[in-house]
């Protein structure tokens, strides 16, 4: 199973819309997850604790980033943005590996961009 969570222990429900981009020679890249309304935004979810990271769980462990920000509309949180940096060849393959079991748990699809 594969999982994100902002907050430990609260799976993140809403699907997001991501975005990869990667180097010329396939070295390195960033992933942009963009999520609509999640439910960590959520006034229920003021008392859980704080966000303190982007956390991609799954059976080989965890992927994580603290590049996680809130976008706001007339004062109120409506989105929140994170990017998750792609270091080495190997973590590129790991993060694939990732986006694959979260795809499949929560059938997305994957469409590449025209160039």
């Amino acid at each position: 199973m594969a999982v994100i969570q902002f907050i430990r222990g609260i799976n993140e429900t809403v699907v997001p819309n991501v975005k990869l981009t990667r180097s010329r020679d396939g070295s390195t890249g960033t992933a942009t997850f963009r999520f609509v309304n999640p439910i960590i935004l959520e006034a229920s979810m003021e008392d859980k604790g704080d966000i303190t990271g982007m956390y991609l769980l799954d059976e080989e462990g965890e992927l994580v980033t603290r590049d996680v920000n809130a976008k706001f509309i007339n004062g109120k949180p409506q989105a929140i943005e994170s990017v998750y940096i792609i270091r080495d060849p190997q973590n590129w393959d790991r993060f694939m590996r990732f986006m694959e079991r979260y795809a499949n748990a929560n059938s997305l699809s994957f469409t590449k961009a025209q160039e």
